[in-house]
């Protein structure tokens, strides 16, 4: 007997039913993608997205970068005052040669003579970097330094990360100059009148009681750009030239007086002050006048302005830094504050000069 075979019975509304699901899977399978439309529509969104939270990154970069500057800014001060407490007398600003006869137009510290050491040399071994400082022979200039070239040695801590500059070197006389990010103070006026008119690390060394105007009023280090440029010596730690590790401000008075001299109070040259003076990332008139200033046109671009000190006949260099808006500079005292480009720069002048007989409260000067 053959065994029973059922078949399948499907109504007319199931077989609909069926068909309907098929259509509707299949719509499903089309659809599965993004159209074209739908696409744009999310990249445009992610670039929107991108686009506010990159500044955002990249301001929190910047500001983490600028703490780190001025912290390292805070140990080189901090190294400053540990000369100054085991020599009873801070560091002088470089050990050069003087010149017998100075004058308005050529003063008596003369950068480029003798053996050139800068201050930070001094210093290194406040710094921990005892061990560089051991390898400079000190019987010779800094240009005869044989076999270890210590002054070629990069230094972690005198770079700030905020320089696009990560690394650079200054070649002079067949010598391989390491570069940093920060100089000191010398001079309200000319770097080679420094003796005479003072910065914080002006001259020969200063005892702190001629910080006549206060250790928390007085400015003491700052921060200066590097070029990639070799020819450019910006930076140049181990020199002790004006742009390298010397800054001036260039201040002066309406009759020809610079800033600490008998009657500096009044009279200011207004015009001279808001044209002329080093103001923080100067870009002109004024430049920076270095011992070498390599294609000009280039530095204007990078907003470096400079001059040769044998065409402009006067020493004189503005703080610059990478930050947004402004330079950190360290006191005296050793605190650390931020200057903005814009600020008083009859003020500025002021907290640079120690025995302009005017202690100006700082915030003064912050704006």
């Amino acid at each position: 007997m053959f065994p029973r075979l059922y078949y399948p019975v499907f109504s007319a509304k199931r077989l609909i039913f069926l068909s309907n699901a098929k259509k509707v899977a299949a719509m499903n399978r089309r659809h599965r993608g993004f159209t074209l439309v739908e696409l744009l529509v999310v990249i445009a969104i992610i670039g929107i997205l991108v686009a506010i939270l990159l500044p955002a990154v990249q301001l929190a970069r910047e500001s983490a970068r600028r703490t780190e500057c001025m912290n390292n800014l805070k140990q080189l001060g901090l190294a400053v005052l540990l000369y100054e407490d085991i020599y009873d007398l801070l560091p002088p600003s470089g050990i050069i040669e003087k010149n017998p006869n100075p004058t308005l137009g050529n003063g008596e510290f003369q950068h480029q003579s003798g053996k050139q050491f800068s201050w930070i040399v001094l210093i290194l071994p406040h710094m921990e970097q005892g061990q560089i400082h051991e390898k400079f022979d000190f019987e010779v200039s800094v240009f005869e330094q044989d076999q270890y070239e210590p002054q070629s040695f990069e230094i972690p801590s005198l770079n700030c990360p905020s320089d696009s500059v990560r690394r650079g070197h200054y070649v002079e006389q067949g010598k391989r100059f390491a570069k940093g990010n920060y100089a000191a103070w010398v001079s309200p006026f000319h770097a080679d009148l420094q003796n005479r008119y003072p910065g914080a690390l002006g001259g020969d060394g200063q005892l702190l009681s001629q910080i006549e105007d206060g250790t928390s009023n007085t400015m003491m280090l700052t921060e200066v750009r590097k070029r990639e440029n070799e020819q450019d010596p910006r930076g140049a730690w181990a020199l002790p030239w004006v742009g390298a590790t010397q800054l001036a401000y260039d201040l002066h008075h309406r009759n020809g007086r610079p800033i600490s001299e008998p009657g500096r109070f009044e009279h200011w040259d207004i015009d001279q002050i808001t044209r002329q003076v080093q103001k923080p990332n100067n870009v002109g008139p004024n430049t920076d006048v270095l011992h070498n200033c390599p294609e000009p046109n280039r530095a204007q671009l990078a907003k470096m302005p400079c001059a040769s000190y044998q065409s402009a006949r006067y020493k004189s260099a503005a703080p610059r830094s990478q930050h947004l808006g402004g330079i950190n500079t360290v006191f005296v005292d050793g605190h650390v504050v931020f200057h903005t480009d814009e600020v008083d720069r009859v003020l500025f002048g002021y907290i640079i000069s120690v025995n302009d007989g005017r202690a100006f409260s700082v915030t003064e000067a912050i704006r």
